[in-house]
């Protein structure tokens, strides 16, 4: 966001219709409003974020029309590989079903107006990533482990 994008808080607060007026002259139709003791807030006018959303919906429409062929998933996972440099130490194998993943929870998170979900899914795969880069670390994790049986739940002492 560019500085003229920017005001305070109080700003708004104590004069909104200048405020506005700003947001307005800016052109772009979002303002950034920093706060001094809590993460910053965006204004925007609700027919940017109408095409925002419309924006987004299409060009995850379009990802999963492609995932739809061989040939489209293919081209997706290369592009991939573009997008997110770390993908070259997954196996290709994981590749292939990390887009498979990517487009499902990104229509998901769509219909709920969430990307949460699609950022958690693309940290976990780069922590996938990560494993597979560390070849010490990929042997540790990868060690079959010893079942000892149940584990009793710890009771209350009272």
């Amino acid at each position: 966001m560019r500085a003229d994008n920017e005001a305070t808080f109080s700003q708004l607060l104590q004069h909104p219709v200048e405020t506005i007026d700003s947001m307005r002259s800016a052109g772009v139709g979002l303002l950034r409003l920093s706060r001094r003791d809590a993460e910053d807030l965006v204004l925007m006018w609700a027919s940017r974020a109408a095409q925002e959303d419309e924006v987004v919906s299409t060009t995850i429409r379009i990802l999963a029309a492609l995932m739809r062929t061989s040939e489209g998933a293919r081209q997706l996972s290369s592009v991939l590989w573009e997008v997110f440099p770390w993908v070259q130490f997954l196996p290709s194998n994981d590749l292939g079903e990390f887009a498979r993943e990517f487009v499902e929870v990104a229509r998901a998170t769509s219909d709920l107006h969430n990307p949460a979900p699609l950022v958690q899914l693309i940290s976990e795969w780069r922590h996938t990533a990560e494993v597979h880069a560390d070849p010490v670390l990929y042997e540790v994790l990868a060690r079959s482990v010893e079942d000892h049986g149940s584990v009793m739940v710890p009771g209350v002492v009272a």
